[in-house]
């Protein structure tokens, strides 16, 4: 990590300096995939961040989990915050979705602070809204390491980290202790221990304890790397979950003297059926809002890649044409009567944009940021102000 901080301690800007390297230099915006098909993305320039790209290189020589601590350590050093700060400083439009009031519609999505110890940092790159976790009740080590991937050829990752978190009270510790003036969400999900007949009472763990800290709360059902997780989008588990939940808000929204929204993430993988009935049942507990969605399962817009058959959840640049897709159908079926949050695939702020035409109400970015930097983060602002 000092090196990383000593580095930005020392960086001058020098605007229009490229890094030529190949080996060193991950790929740009319009790297062609190995597939042949160019991952084509407005406005490139704007995301050629010399000050980024360098550290990236750096980063991307690692482990992928360990660069991930690595950075978000380095992040959380003063210096670098109040760098991040001046540097990708840029006027968004105040929106309200939820009854929320947030300075852009531009969030973090969860899963890059999943213990909640990095608000700050993360923050002052500039999001709206920053969202942690997954939380679970007890702390879990998730599913055995290596369990990340970079396919760089395709700007995606794939993961299969299994909730791996320090447990509920870490996380609320941390969250009360933010000075970030955005919304935070926190993500909540169940135990891997847990049998699945019993992950309501993880949620309501979850919902109970960070109730107080959170914006808006998340109901994470569609990570693919926990056993049985997805069954609770569909059918009666959906409905009892959703019941559970809505009477537990409504009571804490009694005992707490403030109404918290409660929001449900899904995995892109589903059919327009299944969507329907999802939707339908969301209206029917007017639960306040959707995210769309998750990582995916599929693989054949990555297939011949040399991680490609990994298994875990797929992201970033090659998801985002079936994560629009599938968002574009929650928005038709919601009709205006829960708010949706997309997620999926964005790599510039054009990106952002088309979500937002679709119709998101808001927008989350991971697998970008990676790839792009705070500077990403700017991008999208500006182009859906």
């Amino acid at each position: 990590m000092s090196g990383i901080v000593r580095y930005y301690q020392n960086r001058t800007r020098t605007p229009g300096q490229m890094i030529t390297d190949k080996d060193d230099a991950p790929l740009a915006p319009d790297t062609p995939q190995a597939s042949g098909t160019p991952l084509t993305h407005d406005a490139p320039q704007a995301l050629n961040d010399t000050l980024f790209r360098l550290t990236r290189a750096v980063l991307f020589k690692m482990d992928p989990e360990r660069a991930h601590d690595i950075a978000l350590r380095a992040a959380s050093h003063s210096i670098v915050k109040s760098i991040n700060r001046k540097r990708y400083a840029t006027n968004g439009s105040a929106v309200t979705c939820m009854g929320l009031d947030l300075p852009n519609c531009v969030g973090l999505a969860a899963g890059l602070d999943k213990n909640g110890d990095y608000i700050d940092a993360l923050g002052a790159m500039g999001f709206g809204f920053i969202e942690i976790g997954t939380i679970t009740p007890k702390p879990q080590q998730g599913n055995p390491q290596p369990r990340l991937f970079r396919l760089k050829e395709h700007n995606a990752l794939i993961n299969r980290m299994g909730f791996n978190n320090m447990g509920v009270d870490h996380l609320v510790k941390q969250a009360e202790k933010r000075q970030f003036k955005g919304c935070l969400g926190i993500n909540i999900g169940k135990n891997a221990s847990t049998a699945i007949d019993d992950a309501e009472n993880d949620y309501l763990t979850c919902l109970e304890k960070v109730y107080a800290s959170a914006d808006y709360i998340t109901v994470n059902v569609s990570s693919p790397n926990t056993q049985g997780l997805r069954d609770l989008q569909h059918g009666e588990r959906l409905r009892s979950l959703l019941d559970c939940l809505k009477n537990a808000q409504s009571n804490l929204a009694t005992r707490h003297g403030q109404y918290k929204p409660v929001v449900v993430k899904i995995a892109p993988d589903m059919s327009d059926a299944e969507l329907s009935e999802f939707c339908t049942t969301v209206l029917e507990f007017e639960i306040d809002g959707v995210i769309a969605g998750n990582t995916t399962s599929e693989r054949s817009m990555v297939a011949g890649s040399q991680h490609a058959n990994e298994s875990g959840g797929l992201s970033g640049a090659p998801i985002r044409a079936l994560a629009d897709d599938r968002m574009a159908v929650v928005a038709t079926q919601l009709d205006g009567k829960a708010a949706l949050i997309g997620v999926g695939g964005i790599f510039s702020g054009g990106h952002a944009a088309l979500k937002r035409q679709l119709g998101a109400d808001l927008v989350q970015l991971y697998t970008g940021l990676i790839y792009h930097g705070p500077a990403l983060v700017r991008d999208c602002i500006r182009k859906t102000t």
